[in-house]
Order: C-alpha cells, then sequence, then structure tokens
C-alpha cells in the first residue's frame, strides 16, 4: 500500500524556540496518523485542525494516510510507534468502541495501547426516508412503520459500520419490525433511498447533507443530543418521542501509550486551542461535522462508555467483520 504525506502546514516554525522542550525536541515534523485515505471525511477533519494545532505547537504537521480494516492498520502502525511525542492518531469509533467487538483478533488493544489526548469532531447520524413514504417526523415514521405487513428494510453503508449499528439499536428501542440491508458504503445505499429502492436509511451528515439542501431524501430525525447547527430544523430522535436516543461516528486524538505527560498536556492544550478557533469551528461545520471538544479525561471516560454501549448492540446482533 502505498503511503502519502502531505504537510498540514509550516506555520508558527519560529516559536519552536519557546516552546518546552519535549514539545519542540528535534525540527522532525508532527506525524499525524489517520485510518483512512487521502480525500475523505476524516481527512479532511484532520487536515483542517492540524492547521491550527501546527501553529500552536510552533511545528509542521504531517498527515499519514494509512487506510483500510476499518482502521486496523493505522492503529497497528501507531500502537508499535514509539517516536513519542512525534506522532498522533485519529482514533475512532470503529477503533476503540467497535472493532474489539467486531474483529476475533487485533494487533492492537484498544484500552491500553492509546493515551487520549483529547475529542475531536462527531459526526451526526440521521434517519432518512424516501420522499414515497408518507412520513414527516418519527411519529408519523413509526405509524406508517407499523403498518407495513412486510415489515421496512433500511439501508446502511455497510456491516458493522456506524450508521448499522445506530440503526440496530433503533430497532431494539423502537419495537419496530426493521429488516437491514447493507450496502458497500453509504453513496450507493442513498442512492437506493433516492429512486425508492429501500424506503429508509441512517446516513451520516458528512454525506446526506447535499441530498436534504436538494429535497432528494427527507429527514425523520438525528440521532444527536441537540439539533445539528447546519440542520436546525430536524429535532432529534430523542426530543420526538424516543427519550435518551443517542448513536454517531466520533473520533478522537491519541498517542501511544508511554508518552510522557508534558508531551500529552501539549497536545491536549494545542488541540483545545484549535476547536475553539471561530474558523476551525466554521470550517468543520461545513462539513457537516460538529466540533467535539473533550479533555483527554473526558475522552478516556467517553471512550470506555461507549466501548460497552456498542459491545452490548454488536454481541446482540452477533455481527463479525472476520
Amino acid at each position: 500500500m502505498q503511503r502519502k504525506h502531505f504537510l498540514a502546514t509550516f506555520a508558527g516554525l519560529a516559536l519552536a524556540t519557546t516552546l518546552p522542550l519535549a514539545q519542540a525536541q528535534d525540527s522532525k515534523p508532527l506525524e499525524w496518523v489517520v485510518g483512512y485515505a487521502a480525500g475523505g471525511g476524516s481527512d479532511i477533519v484532520a487536515r483542517t485542525i492540524a492547521e491550527s494545532m501546527s501553529a500552536t505547537l510552533g511545528r509542521p504537521i504531517i498527515i499519514n494516510n494509512k487506510p483500510g480494516a476499518g482502521t486496523n492498520i493505522a492503529a497497528e502502525y501507531a500502537a508499535r510507534n514509539k517516536d513519542y511525542g512525534n506522532l498522533m492518531f485519529s482514533a475512532d469509533f470503529a477503533t476503540l468502541a467497535a472493532n474489539p467487538f467486531l474483529f476475533s483478533k487485533l494487533a492492537y488493544n484498544a484500552e491500553k495501547d492509546f493515551q487520549p489526548v483529547g475529542l475531536l469532531v462527531r459526526f451526526p447520524m440521521f434517519l432518512v426516508v424516501s420522499n414515497s413514504v408518507p412520513a414527516k417526523n418519527l411519529k408519523e415514521f413509526m405509524a406508517w412503520a407499523k403498518g407495513q405487513a412486510d415489515g421496512v428494510n433500511w439501508a446502511s453503508a455497510g456491516p458493522g459500520s456506524p450508521h448499522h449499528l445506530v440503526g440496530e439499536l433503533f430497532r431494539e428501542q423502537s419495537g419496530l419490525r426493521l429488516t437491514h440491508v447493507p450496502y458497500r458504503g453509504a453513496a450507493p445505499a442513498i442512492q437506493d433511498v433516492i429512486g425508492g429502492q429501500v424506503p429508509a436509511m441512517w446516513i451520516d451528515s458528512a454525506t446526506v447533507y447535499p441530498f436534504l439542501a436538494g429535497n432528494k431524501v427527507r429527514a425523520i430525525g438525528v440521532a444527536s443530543p441537540q439539533r445539528v447547527t447546519t440542520m436546525p430544523d430536524v429535532p432529534t430522535i430523542s426530543e420526538q418521542g424516543l427519550q435518551g436516543f443517542e448513536g454517531f461516528a466520533w473520533q478522537g486524538l491519541v498517542v501511544p501509550t508511554g508518552a510522557p505527560a508534558d508531551v500529552v498536556a501539549n497536545f491536549s492544550k494545542a488541540l483545545q486551542t484549535a476547536l475553539a478557533d471561530t474558523r476551525t469551528k466554521a470550517r468543520l461545520q461545513a462539513l457537516g461535522v460538529e466540533p467535539m471538544p473533550g479533555t483527554a479525561a473526558q475522552m478516556g471516560s467517553f471512550a470506555r462508555t461507549e466501548r460497552e454501549k456498542w459491545g452490548r448492540v454488536i454481541t446482540k446482533v452477533g455481527v463479525k467483520l472476520d
């Protein structure tokens, strides 16, 4: 697999001499590992945040894309790297919460091999329907679904994806008779929803936004804690009656276990500064993702809770990816 290295920015190099020695320990760039291909949503998120972090840290940041195996390739690479202070990794919903249950064997330990730096962003998940479905909100959708003699098919981006797992949690909590139809990615799935071949699907905000804007599909609700800033007219699933229902893809920043405390603290401070920056927040929201600020401690607690939540769902459904 060809490695692609991209410079995020060289801004602020002159500041390196004023930073703690552990932070500016040498002139080499800081490596940020991303488990997805260049040009995708996760890659763009990393590049956007890296630009601000680079200026704060006084170091260039290089994005190292290592796609494949649901982030497992990148996770193994990051876990084995002991070049402390020179590597960060975008660990996400898959890496830290789902993969330990989706795969029988992993070359990394989600709980032991990484130290959290802080939370990055979340990708809200929307329940959308074909325009042929006579429902505009959750109450109407549930009434319509209960009236279908054969139940209702719903699409996802593939087995074990956040889209799939959020849908399984919805099926469980709603009590509806719903049948999962997995696709190889969100793009072909949404096209079949638009065409009416499948009446409904769970889809992330970054993918669905243009289709909602173009009235190609209709949003029933979003599974976020609150309404999405860029789509404020779409109510949450929770506020429509399925109280407490939440499910979204998310990302956090980690370093290999063993990194010095001052390194983690400096990275975390730079990350919080980036996520508080007005320009960075606007750029992320334009991508359809929401900044999700959180300290290292908050990320550690959040990841544990997510692992328990989705581990239960995966175990109950019985899905395996190997």
